[in-house]
């Protein structure tokens, strides 16, 4: 078959391609392969700015042809070298026999050596796929969570003032306002975002065993693990990991994704309360014409998107986790197991835009019904019996929490008029009375 939205095995290629699609430029094998080069030819440059003495006489008007070879890829460009990969059954190692042919064709052929020149491939991938994520962490990643995290924003500042009822352990308890427990989400994301950031993207940039041995032995004069702080800071934008093993210790990669588990997990959180909110019918969802809830039931608008949203944000965590806990390890110097692992980065981060969008849908959908929410209120009396018994404390009122334990776990239900005759038998000041019938289920919300 051929591969297209229908025939991919993966949903996150397949189904939800819609939303992935914008992430194939960094983790894609095409990306991958078109940052590899990036960081080839930027290394190149970076020696002849040094300069080495072999290329002190390089036209430095060459660099933005230099740069223009990763900058004008093609999909072409990216076949032709996973059919010199045919050959080497290497990918790192085609990619620099690529750039080799691009400079027979530019008639610099003299200087190609310089090429990958003391580098392992792990200096290649290590910087290539940080760099990869870091722009994509810029441009899609973050935009789509504050687009979400603004949303939410939104709703706090817009149902500030709506009491609601709230559910501790599943049961009525003391009122809050809608607007405040959207703001518990925003606050809960604003916190880790800020976490996030103080996460650097790192590299590891320093030869086979990361002491720079090739480079050293060839130009020991020349002070290497400054040239290669620099390189990574200046061209790549990269932190540099030192001292390193022959690849990136990852720690720095597993403090990422431990970040975006948290935020998913912020948002599952929300997710499940939102999805209750319309189960007890505090929201609807706006209906779109055509659209089916259910395939029997035509009553039925179903909270979908927070369900996907959930699902998705589930399956991102789950391989966050296997990432996280995974890189750091190696065996002695390096094995190989990161290799296959970092292919998959953009799986878990698809599935997580995935749910970002279905929640940007979601919280679009959502209409506030605001009689259910009252109605709530109106049928929770008892739960001002925390309020009158603090009062009554602070009159010095005897046993005042067993005196509205004994009145609201009577089996007759608590209304306004029970509350009020209840008051009205309190052996405390008419000014008291007033201060407690003052009280009720829409007004008790705190600051």
């Amino acid at each position: 078959m051929k591969l297209n939205t229908l025939s991919a095995i993966s949903p996150v290629d397949g189904r939800y391609n819609r939303h992935t699609n914008t992430l194939a430029p960094y983790f894609s094998e095409f990306g991958l392969i078109k940052y590899r080069v990036r960081v080839e030819i930027e290394y190149f440059i970076a020696l002849c700015e040094l300069p080495l003495p072999q290329l002190s006489d390089f036209d430095n008007s060459l660099f933005d042809t230099l740069r223009s070879i990763y900058r004008n890829m093609s999909e072409d460009d990216a076949l032709g070298i996973k059919e010199i990969e045919k050959t080497t059954n290497h990918d790192v190692k085609a990619v620099e026999y690529f750039i080799k042919q691009q400079f027979d064709n530019l008639n610099i052929s003299q200087y190609k050596e310089f090429i990958h020149f003391g580098l392992t491939s792990q200096d290649i991938n290590n910087t290539a796929i940080p760099l990869s994520l870091k722009e994509a962490h810029e441009d899609i990643i973050l935009p789509v969570i504050h687009f979400v995290k603004s949303e939410i924003e939104r709703f706090s500042i817009e149902w500030d003032t709506i009491p609601m009822l709230a559910k501790t352990h599943g049961q009525p308890a003391s009122p809050t306002r809608l607007g405040k427990e959207f703001q518990v989400f925003s606050e809960r994301l604003s916190e880790q975002l800020a976490l996030l950031e103080q996460v650097p993207f790192a590299s590891k940039f320093g030869g086979a065993t990361g002491n720079f041995n090739a480079h050293h032995v060839a130009y020991p004069t020349i002070n290497w693990i400054d040239f290669g702080n620099s390189f990574v800071k200046k061209h790549l934008g990269l932190v540099r990991s030192h001292p390193t093993t022959q690849i990136e210790h990852y720690d720095h990669l597993a403090a990422y994704f431990d970040g975006l588990k948290r935020i998913n997990t912020i948002l599952v959180d929300m997710s499940r309360d939102i999805w209750q909110y319309v189960s007890m019918n505090y929201f609807k969802q706006k209906i779109k014409v055509g659209e089916v809830g259910s395939s029997a039931m035509p009553h039925k608008v179903n909270p979908i998107d927070f369900e996907n949203a959930e699902g998705n944000l589930g399956f991102a965590n789950a391989i966050f986790e296997h990432l996280s806990a995974k890189l750091p390890i190696s065996r002695l110097q390096r094995d190989l197991t990161d290799s296959t692992v970092l292919r998959n980065i953009g799986v878990p981060i698809g599935h997580m835009i995935i749910a970002l969008r279905s929640l940007e849908k979601g919280l679009g959908k959502l209409e506030l019904n605001e009689g259910a929410i009252r109605a709530d209120l109106e049928n929770n009396w008892a739960v001002v019996a925390e309020a009158i018994q603090t009062i009554l404390r602070r009159e010095g009122y005897p046993n005042p929490y067993e005196t509205l334990k004994d009145l609201t776990r009577k089996n007759t239900k608590i209304t306004e008029e029970s509350i009020s005759e209840f008051i009205g038998n309190l052996d405390v000041s008419d000014t008291i009375k007033l201060e407690l019938k003052a009280i009720t289920p829409f007004n008790y919300t705190g600051m």
